[in-house]
């Protein structure tokens, strides 16, 4: 595909210098700087950082320098909003969070942050339609802001440019160049909604980018309600789409959730149930009867809330009033 223009980014994070601080940048950047300022132990973001962040090494997050190309950005996108939607302004941004649509999809406040780079598909598909537009559906909090891409979450980051919900996008139909949905749909009460909503807002021709868990532990941010297998990934979008590839890459290999796992099993134990689990091996999950493995102490003093996010499967008893 022909690029007409180059891609226009700005790298949120920065090594700070006399010449880039920005004192507010600083601060959110700097999380133990900020707690020090608000308590009044030492005056300022600057007073901190001549006096140490410069020596450390200190990182500045230059969320001010983006606000130029937001709202170029947000020029463009508002040809393509839906109309009658209720909405709130802050600042460039806009706030399709409406009370209703809260309840509705049962989303809530969290103090987890959600924060990764583009990999080498996505960020093709932004060079790709340069002079077009993408929706990055849950974007969390990116490290690189550009002009063509809309990054859109239910949480206010800097880089967030609309809030809102996956289930009811704001937008008209067939009006992105590409979707990116990455480590989303698991996350949203109803992904069949998602999916659908995903379709609507993607013009003929137009190119997603979707990636869901299949074997990885509960998560949640705040919530995580559903994994997927390949298949359930495939039905949400086969009967809109042309599925051109499906693939496992080097990031979602198998090697990644067995050591999540195993990771995080060992965390939930202690003493010599921790002792005995590390010095399990493979031979002996390979070997030893299911009936001797349900016996180890490393299985039966697993807590509650680890058994949960790391289940085989969960049982659920219900009745109806």
């Amino acid at each position: 595909m022909k690029k007409s223009e180059p891609v226009a980014r700005i790298v949120m994070d920065a090594v700070a210098t006399e010449q880039n601080f920005v004192e507010a940048d600083y601060l959110l950047c700097n999380q133990d700087v900020a707690e020090a300022v608000a308590a009044q132990r030492i005056p300022s973001g600057l007073w901190h950082f001549r006096h140490f962040g410069v020596h450390e090494g200190r990182m500045i997050r230059r969320a001010s320098s983006i606000e130029p190309m937001r709202a170029m950005k947000m020029r463009k996108l508002a040809k393509n909003l839906l109309p009658g939607m209720a909405r709130k302004r802050h600042g460039l941004k806009l706030d399709f969070l409406t009370e209703a649509l809260v309840r509705e999809t049962g989303i809530s406040t969290t103090g987890s942050v959600s924060s990764n780079d583009y990999d080498a598909f996505t960020g093709a598909m932004i060079e790709d339609y340069s002079d077009g537009l993408i929706l990055d559906c849950g974007a969390g909090k990116r490290p690189v802001y550009y002009h063509n891409v809309v990054n859109y979450e239910i949480v206010d980051y800097d880089t967030t440019d609309v809030l809102g919900v996956g289930e009811a996008l704001p937008f008209r139909d067939n009006c992105f160049d590409g979707v990116i949905s990455v480590a989303v749909l698991e996350h949203v009460r109803d992904p069949f909604r998602c999916a659908a909503e995903i379709i609507r807002v993607l013009r003929p021709g137009g190119r997603l980018i979707c990636c869901v868990p299949f074997l990885q532990p509960e998560h949640g941010y705040p919530h995580h309600y559903y994994n997927m297998a390949p298949q359930g990934l495939r039905a949400l979008f086969e009967r809109s789409l042309v599925i051109d590839d499906h693939k496992v890459i080097a990031s979602i290999l198998p090697i990644w959730s067995l050591k999540w796992i195993v990771t995080s099993w060992a965390a939930g134990l202690q003493g010599e149930a921790l002792a005995h689990f590390r010095k399990t091996t493979l031979e002996d999950l390979l070997t030893t009867d299911i009936g001797a493995l349900l016996r180890a102490d490393w299985v039966t003093t697993l807590p509650d809330r680890k058994n949960f996010e790391l289940a085989s499967a969960t049982l659920l008893l219900a009745h109806k009033p």
